[in-house]
């Protein structure tokens, strides 16, 4: 989406509406997305979602179940454990709705290895992670955050935490004495000789620090941990099978769903713009080979209506002709007709005139 918001006419049109991106930023952003899908996120992120409500379920008997996130490889997926930990915190904070200082959490978050959400983390994560570790208590919602030594813990986000269990640390460098001292530093003032204790406990015993009745940190008191009553290792491939096959949820998660993505649906309107360029350019050659089919059409019309004026003109003039010889013949007859009948007047008259001269000789000549 990045690619075409950036690299299409189109895109870059749609960018403009809502401020518009820059090409380095487009390239920041294509090289993180890049390299959140590296560490699984195409997957991860996948259809269907997670809903968070599901993480609320409670069995029959009231009581709640624990739901367990297996992220193989964590330790080479610190960016997309960080990742989902936001998405899956701010969720929980939209959706959940407020319920003030309960006395119980109706939802509690245990992040193993927290260290990895740390590492190399930048400043607006862990401005994220401390305002929401901050925010969400007002959800009704716990956090933990389970890690090898305080220190891994930024102090910003240490700060919000009200609670404290610390098992034993050791010192065997001048690092682990520096580390150890600075972990001292974090726990309330204690009669306890911190250093020592902590550096003296054995399996199955921590030191405790909790909040008071009033919300104040309570004094730091040692105490042994309860055996657990699991299995303290990785869970059986057979085990996980068997959990999950009898899950309520399989029918919800087991199948993958593929939604249309922003790629399908900008490779489909790529593919509709260009149809409708396909069909405007089509139309546009109908229209001009309409447009010179009837300029053709003209022009043989305008050819027809010219010989059929130049046909009509010459057989104009040749009945002009023919009726100006017709004229030419009658007046020449005409004329040859007055000319006969002038002979034959002229003739008339000259018959005529002898007579008469006949007769007057005759009677001048009988007269005598």
């Amino acid at each position: 989406m990045v690619d075409y918001l950036t690299a299409t006419e189109q895109g870059k049109q749609g960018l403009r509406g809502i401020g518009g991106v820059s090409a380095a930023t487009a390239g920041v952003i294509l090289r993180q997305v890049s390299a959140l899908e590296a560490a699984g996120g195409s997957v991860f992120f996948g259809e269907p979602a997670l809903d968070v409500r599901d993480l609320l379920r409670t069995a029959a008997d009231g009581r709640g179940i624990i739901s367990s996130l297996e992220l193989a490889d964590i330790q080479s997926q610190g960016r997309l454990f960080s990742t989902f930990l936001m998405w899956l915190l701010g969720e929980l904070f939209e959706v959940l709705p407020e319920v003030g200082d309960p006395d119980q959490p109706k939802l509690v978050f245990f992040f193993d290895e927290a260290h990895l959400l740390f590492d190399g983390a930048s400043s607006a994560f862990l401005e994220a992670v401390t305002r929401t570790v901050r925010l969400i208590r007002s959800k009704g919602v716990g956090i933990v955050f389970i890690t090898q030594s305080p220190t891994d813990v930024p102090e910003a986000v240490l700060a919000q935490l009200g609670s404290r269990i610390q098992h034993a640390l050791r010192a065997h460098t001048p690092a682990d004495a520096a580390k150890l001292k600075q972990a001292v530093a974090t726990f309330p003032v204690s009669p306890l000789d911190l250093t020592r204790v902590l550096t003296s406990l054995g399996t199955g015993q921590a030191v405790v620090s909790v909040l008071d009745e009033k919300g104040r940190p309570a004094p730091v008191a040692p105490v042994v941990v309860d055996t657990p009553a699991a299995v303290m290792g990785p869970a059986q491939p057979v085990t996980i099978q068997s959990l999950l096959s009898a899950s309520a949820l399989i029918p919800k998660y087991a199948t993958a769903v593929d939604n249309e993505s922003a790629y399908e649906l900008l490779a489909r309107r790529a593919e509709d713009e260009a149809a409708r360029q396909e069909a405007a350019r089509a139309q546009a050659e109908a229209k001009a080979a309409a447009e010179k089919a009837a300029q053709e059409a003209a022009k043989a019309q305008a050819k027809a209506e010219a010989a059929a004026a130049k046909e009509a003109q010459r057989r104009a003039d040749r009945l002009q002709r023919e009726a100006e010889k017709a004229a030419e013949r009658e007046q020449r007859a005409r004329e040859r007709a007055a000319e006969r009948r002038q002979r034959e007047v002229e003739k008339l008259i000259g018959s005529a005139g002898r007579q008469i001269t006949r007769s007057i000789l005759g009677n001048i000549l009988r007269g005598r």
